[in-house]
């Protein structure tokens, strides 16, 4: 009977064992079907992301874009647009007179698209194999004009009236670098008047600054673009120079042949061509070349 007993137990304890044992290998095996689920899902939803355009952004690239200082204020509004429509592309703008960029450019400045306020600049650096024939374009022209203090606005209405005594000071952009500074030096040969008023001439760096002189009374006239008068209320509109007698100021727009950025470089060079854009250069007083 003892014996009964314990064969009785002994099989109880193996068939509880056996449970126990069963019972550890279900915990131990990997849930494969919910895995399956959730690769099926994440490959759904990476699918979804695809189709809807919700993928990595694209890394950002740095354009530098030397300019004209006479383009400053309509370059800023179209940076501010082609920005919001271009979120992976940085407009670094570098102003300046043309001829001093086209030396930066020379000399290796980093730079990816050369805005000039002169052709000649451009040829240089066409010549130069610096800027492709094929990669450079005439974008806008402007007018050259005299302006003075808004509180002398009919003292002055002629370049004649430049040789008046009462206007001590006139301004000009350095001829040899400012385009501005060689077509009124250009101007004032073609009406004599150069020889006569080259000891009343100071020099301005850019046109920005010859602006500014007028402006601070540091001048009582000066020479600058129809585009920079048009955004000063302290200067006034004296006279436009006689187109006839100066070169076409012409504003070529180019892409540097060194440029790292090849792509997004064609992309900005389009953008400036665009109906859009001529529209922005038109509202601060340029004109489009026919």
């Amino acid at each position: 009977m003892r014996k009964r007993i314990g064969y009785v137990l002994g099989s109880m304890s193996l068939g509880l064992a056996l449970v126990l044992s069963g019972c550890g290998a279900s915990t131990d095996t990997p849930d494969t079907s919910s895995a399956t689920e959730s690769t099926a899902s994440n490959t759904a939803t990476s699918g979804e992301n695809s189709a809807t355009g919700n993928v990595d952004p694209q890394e950002t690239v740095d354009l530098t874009i030397s300019a004209a200082a006479s383009l400053t204020d309509a370059m800023k509004e179209i940076e501010t647009n082609f920005e919001a429509a271009n979120p992976n592309i940085n407009l670094n703008f570098n102003f300046g007179a043309s001829g001093a960029l086209q030396q930066q450019i020379e000399q290796g400045a980093p730079s990816d698209i050369f805005v000039s306020a002169a052709s000649k600049n451009m040829n240089a650096l066409v010549e130069e194999n610096l800027i492709a024939e094929a990669d450079q374009q005439n974008l806008l022209q402007n007018s050259l004009v005299a302006v003075v203090s808004a509180d002398r606005a009919d003292e002055v209405s002629t370049e004649n009236d430049l040789t008046s005594d009462t206007i001590k000071t006139i301004a000009i952009g350095i001829p040899e670098s400012v385009p501005a500074g060689t077509y009124a030096k250009e101007a004032l040969t073609n009406a004599k008047l150069w020889d006569q008023l080259e000891s009343k001439l100071v020099q301005g760096k850019d046109v920005r600054q010859v602006l500014q002189y007028v402006e601070t009374g540091n001048a009582d006239a000066g020479f600058v673009y129809k585009t920079d008068a048009l955004t000063s209320d302290q200067v006034k509109i004296a006279f436009e120079v006689d187109k006839t007698s100066y070169t076409p100021a012409n504003y070529p727009v180019g892409i540097i042949e060194g440029t790292k950025h090849r792509t997004e470089a064609e992309q900005f060079y389009t953008y400036l061509q665009s109906p859009e854009v001529l529209d922005v250069f038109a509202k601060y007083g340029f004109s489009i070349p026919e």
